[in-house]
């Protein structure tokens, strides 16, 4: 059955002195880039780093009492886990975890910090959920879906109360869709709030299974792609959700992985804000104009912030790389004394930053008296790094720029 807005409110109540309300903060970077307030709700800076918590605790602070003897179980792929593994360990639950074989290390780790027992099963999300459900029938523990489930639905529409006072009627609010469950709660919430205002959604193109679930009219299963937002790769939205979805959200969009890569670094260089790949679908599709719904006032819901360390050192890389601020070049010396010093020298007067060396001595593509170095430098941007390959052709030198 569908949450209401008195499920939603007497899910706040529960919360007070347990989960705090996440921070709304106005983005005058993004807002002046493009002529809309932009407002960003960080719930990323959960303490469990995503939103569901809320969900995870209103549910199982329902439970019965024999319920919460037996135990509860669920499948994630990472955040809704934390949020179980959370809720259980402060309401005094065993929680019993299935996570895809692949999940996050970072993820996995935190759910057993957090108290969870972990089964690692599957290669995606629906085969561990497959698995969790068996393991409820066998054992009576209580399943906790990430999505599909009233209460669930409520708890994440909490987040729609807590920007009510920044609702209008030229507002959208934007958030990512995986099964479904946040774009719900905030829809009910805010639509019923305030009938004007705009619900749009945002899915990858490696996994839009609400945008086809639309357009069949019917929830449909689709295969799943590895993407940045492994947060929200759910194969099918939850049948309750994708009723809500087609009853109040206003649009649908679907983001590519560069996009995505983007918007993170985006996010981390112009906001101060990590987010994971799922959190940062919203700006993604700010940004990229995908979103055809216009407004004054857009609500980007930052649903989570539990990324990996090395994935965000390649995102940076790789941002680096597209803004011009990070070059490798080839460059052939001849293997002579003062010839490596004379290279480096003219790369410290156009002020270029060498971050990485190789001088190759035995590359056998080149005579036996040339040495090939190749360099990674920090540049300013496009402009200073060509002029840096520009300096070095001035004098003599055979460069090729590899990066």
């Amino acid at each position: 059955m569908e949450p209401t807005l008195q499920d939603i409110e007497e899910a706040k109540k529960r919360f007070e002195g347990v989960i705090r309300p996440s921070p709304l903060i106005h983005s005058g970077y993004f807002s002046r880039l493009s002529g809309s307030e932009i407002f960003l709700k960080l719930e990323n800076l959960q303490e469990t780093g995503s939103f569901k918590i809320r969900g995870a605790y209103n549910r199982l602070s329902l439970l019965k009492p024999q319920e919460k003897e037996k135990g509860v179980i669920t499948a994630s792929a990472g955040n809704h886990a934390q949020g179980v593994a959370w809720a259980s360990a402060r309401l005094g639950i065993h929680s019993r975890i299935v996570m895809p074989e692949e999940v996050s290390l970072k993820k996995l780790l935190a759910v057993k910090e957090y108290g969870g027992e972990v089964i690692l099963f599957g290669n995606h999300y629906g085969e561990a959920y497959g698995h969790a459900q068996e393991i409820s029938r066998k054992t009576g523990r209580v399943l906790i879906p990430g999505f599909d489930d009233p209460q669930v639905i409520a708890g994440q529409g909490t987040i729609g109360l807590e920007i009510s006072h920044v609702l209008g009627d030229d507002v959208s609010i934007v958030t990512a869709i995986g099964g479904g469950g946040l774009i719900s709660g905030i829809a009910i919430a805010a639509k019923t709030l305030n009938p004007h205002v705009r619900i749009v959604g945002v899915q990858t193109k490696s996994c839009p299974s609400t945008i086809r679930s639309l357009e069949k009219k019917r929830p449909v299963q689709v295969e799943t792609h590895p993407t940045l937002a492994d947060g929200i790769a759910v194969s099918r939205p939850g049948d309750l959700n994708y009723s809500i979805i087609e009853k109040y959200v206003d649009e649908v969009v679907a983001v590519g992985e560069e996009e995505i890569a983007g918007a993170i670094l985006n996010l981390l260089e112009k906001g101060n804000i990590i987010a994971e790949g799922a959190g940062a679908t919203p700006l993604a599709a700010f940004m990229e104009g995908l979103i055809s719904t216009k407004a004054r006032r857009y609500i980007l819901v930052i649903s989570g912030g539990n990324i990996e360390t090395n994935t965000i050192d390649r995102i940076l890389q790789r941002g680096s790389i597209k803004m011009g601020r990070l070059i490798r070049i080839e460059v052939n010396i001849l293997d002579a004394p003062g010839s490596l010093w004379k290279l480096l020298g003219i790369i410290a007067k156009e002020k270029a930053n060498i971050l990485q060396i190789f001088h190759n001595r035995l590359d056998l593509e080149n005579p036996i008296q040339i040495s090939r170095v190749v360099l990674n430098l920090e540049t300013r941007g496009h402009d200073h790094a060509q002029a840096v390959i520009d300096q070095l052709k001035d004098v003599g030198y055979q460069v090729r720029q590899i990066l």
